[in-house]
């Protein structure tokens, strides 16, 4: 947002309104629903409503992975819904990356794309092994397209210090995440939905949206509000608000660029348990996120995105140990975002045709490609229709509730803590996954 310039806020909310969807969130989610609601059905009046400006969110800030990741896996779904529901979940996201590419390319959204695949990276032996049996395991489905990758393979890709070896699969672009969020937003505003800005939604109930400048009426409300959902009533348990973290180098020299390589410009990630995630941006920056601090207590986000210190020196030391070749770069930038986690760590999307309240989002930071597949499949169930789209497995799927304070807080913080540690001994030598991670992992439920 501080590169392309923070947009002037659009006017509020002026009183009591009446439409046939309110969408609440003007993220990816909301902002992709509107499009092709409004695409397929010109004579909707649609009002998305927003508490900040269009993009705020995860949306706008997050590190730009269109990527075909199923949250939750594959295997959930297997499991509730039969094998081939999993396939067609996970080919339905295939298909969504190239969606986006394609309303991109048509609607002249400059978003930065280039679809240069997804590369995953082992730089310890532990990782190596848990890559190993990933790519084992995404070799058992159609679909997947995965390449496994030696160490000598993966550094002529990006030559990341101390690399043991890399999985590879093409489903995945780079994008410039503000500017896709900011273009979705003028386009469906061309089309002629509402956007109000600076209203925050209070309460959502059927057939209303209860905001501090009037009340919302529609036969569908739609909840896009992701990592923002505790604050509405009565959803303060329903998905945890994950805090992600990110910093940006300053344009890298093109002699450190001839070392480094990472001329495909692959997103790029690693096998720890407290993974890291970067991509090579449009103007030769490298962008680096990670976790820093998980979770705030009461399930509170951030207002601005506002990152502590402790989180800028962890990542900028990360990044450095990845490529001592840009340790004199300067960091220029450092940001946060909120996004949402269910219990069960499976993003969602549904209707009840009783009420008209629909919903999407819990995609534990996947979203920029689901919340293309969620608007199209929110489209479908809002018109009525029965569709591939509405079959799928994560239609109306539903997770249980977040545990009461502490014991969330209590949770996450152990669950972070024993990842760091086991990270800590795997990058000392131990061959195998510390068994530490395995135990967060059950706790958290994965």
């Amino acid at each position: 947002m501080q590169q392309v310039g923070v947009p002037a806020e659009r006017p509020p909310l002026q009183g009591d309104l009446e439409v046939d969807v309110a969408i609440v969130g003007g993220g990816y989610t909301g902002l992709w629903t509107a499009y092709y609601l409004k695409r397929d059905q010109p004579d909707l009046r649609i009002a998305v409503l927003e508490q900040r400006f269009a993009g705020f969110g995860a949306s706008g800030r997050n590190g730009g992975w269109l990527t075909n990741s199923v949250t939750g896996g594959r295997e959930q779904y297997a499991k509730g819904h039969g094998r081939d529901a999993a396939i067609a979940q996970q080919r339905a996201l295939n298909e969504s990356v190239d969606e986006v590419i394609r309303v991109a390319a048509a609607e002249g959204i400059d978003a930065g794309i280039h679809k240069g695949g997804e590369l995953e990276v082992a730089t310890a032996p532990a990782q190596l092994a848990r890559l190993r049996a990933a790519a084992a395991a995404e070799r058992e489905w159609p679909a997947t397209d995965v390449e496994e990758l030696d160490a000598r393979e993966t550094a002529a890709r990006v030559n990341v210090a101390g690399v043991l070896g890399g999985l590879w699969h093409p489903h995945c672009a780079r994008v410039h995440p503000a500017k896709l969020a900011l273009g979705l937003a003028a386009t469906v505003e061309r089309l002629g939905v509402s956007i109000y800005e600076g209203t925050r939604v209070t309460e959502i109930a059927p057939g209303e949206a209860r905001t501090e400048h009037g009340t919302v009426r529609a036969a569908h409300v739609l909840r896009a509000t992701e990592g923002f959902t505790p604050n509405l009533r009565g959803e303060h348990r329903t998905w945890l608000p994950m805090n992600s973290s990110m910093i940006v180098t300053e344009p890298l020299a093109a002699s450190v660029w001839e070392e480094i390589g990472w001329n495909g410009r692959e997103t790029l990630g690693d096998f720890a348990h407290v993974y890291m995630y970067a991509q090579r941006t449009a103007d030769d920056r490298i962008a680096f996120g990670g976790r820093g601090v998980p979770y705030r207590y009461g399930s509170r986000v951030d207002v601005d995105g506002a990152t502590q210190p402790r989180t800028i020196e962890s990542l900028t030391e990360l990044l450095r140990r990845y490529f001592p070749m840009a340790t004199d770069a300067a960091i220029e930038h450092a940001w946060a975002g909120v996004l949402g986690v269910p219990r069960d760590w499976a993003a969602t999307v549904g209707l009840d045709r009783a009420t008209g309240l629909g919903w999407a989002g819990g995609y534990v930071g996947t979203g920029v490609t689901a919340t293309n597949l969620a608007g199209r499949t929110l489209r479908d169930l809002v018109l009525g229709r029965d569709t591939e789209l509405t079959r799928l497995p994560w239609v109306n799927h539903r997770a249980k509730r977040w545990e009461v304070e502490p014991l969330r807080w209590l949770a996450v913080q152990s669950i972070y803590t024993a990842y760091h540690a086991a990270d800590r001994a795997e990058l000392r030598g131990r061959p195998t996954t510390s068994p530490i991670a395995k135990v967060a992992g059950f706790v958290a439920g994965r």
